[in-house]
């Protein structure tokens, strides 16, 4: 069966992301484009399993109504996910002013002479939905704790790498200055081995010297004898 004239429904499927031990809930909207006042009523093949709210009322001309549908928490998963489950919605016209109190069973009965248009709802389970990426996304409020956990995170590594960047600045400064001291004693070291390479010079110049003065003074003799 499909929408009848009184009311459009949509959805006309109801579809269930299926999770074991949890309640899920399909929203169905009722549309009344008529002139008339509208009542409605929900009823299922499974009672127990299914909470409708609300299961009856009157939808006023050119308005909606909102019916939520609850399935209650399973503790096993049917085969391959396949459910048998239906939903018989009914609508008639009702008197105008009319509320939900005024609504009885009478009015859905057909032997009754009453126009009742009828709707049959197929359930349908299907897998819930993926989880979120992990990849961090920024939010503006109210992030969630695994945001909050990936903004620790970050942080903790910015921190990290700060330390590590300024244990590095450490290392580098003390080499430079290690390098500058080397480079100063070096230096020092070649000054000194200069000075002791022309003290041993000045040393040995004595007796070189000494030789000529020798000379020069018998040279000066020899001169003097063949004067005389």
């Amino acid at each position: 069966m499909t929408s009848g004239e009184l009311l459009r429904i949509e959805p006309q499927e109801l579809q269930f992301p299926f999770e074991l031990k949890k309640q899920i809930s399909c929203p169905i909207q009722l549309s009344n484009k008529s002139e008339y006042y509208v009542a409605f009523k929900v009823k299922t093949t499974n009672p127990k399993k299914y909470c409708v709210r609300p299961n009856a009322g009157v939808v006023i001309p050119h308005s909606s109504c909102d019916v939520v549908v609850t399935m209650q928490a399973q503790k096993e998963a049917p085969p391959d996910l396949q459910c048998k489950d239906k939903f018989l919605l009914q609508s008639v016209v009702a008197s105008p002013g009319s509320t939900l109190k005024d609504i009885n069973a009478e009015m859905f009965t057909k032997d009754a002479g009453n126009h009742v248009d009828e709707c049959m709802l197929r359930v349908v389970y299907v897998p819930p939905p993926r989880p979120p990426s992990p990849v961090y996304e920024g939010t503006d409020e109210g992030d969630s704790p695994s945001a909050s956990m990936s903004d620790d995170a970050m942080s903790k590594g910015v921190l990290e790498q700060k330390g590590s960047a300024s244990q590095v600045e450490a290392l580098v400064s003390r080499l430079n200055e290690e390098k500058q001291s080397t480079i100063q004693k070096n230096n020092k070291l070649e000054q000194e081995l200069e000075m002791l390479k022309r003290q041993i010079q000045r040393r040995r110049g004595v007796p070189f010297i000494y030789l000529i003065i020798t000379a020069l003074i018998g040279i000066f003799l020899g001169y003097l004898l063949k004067r005389g």
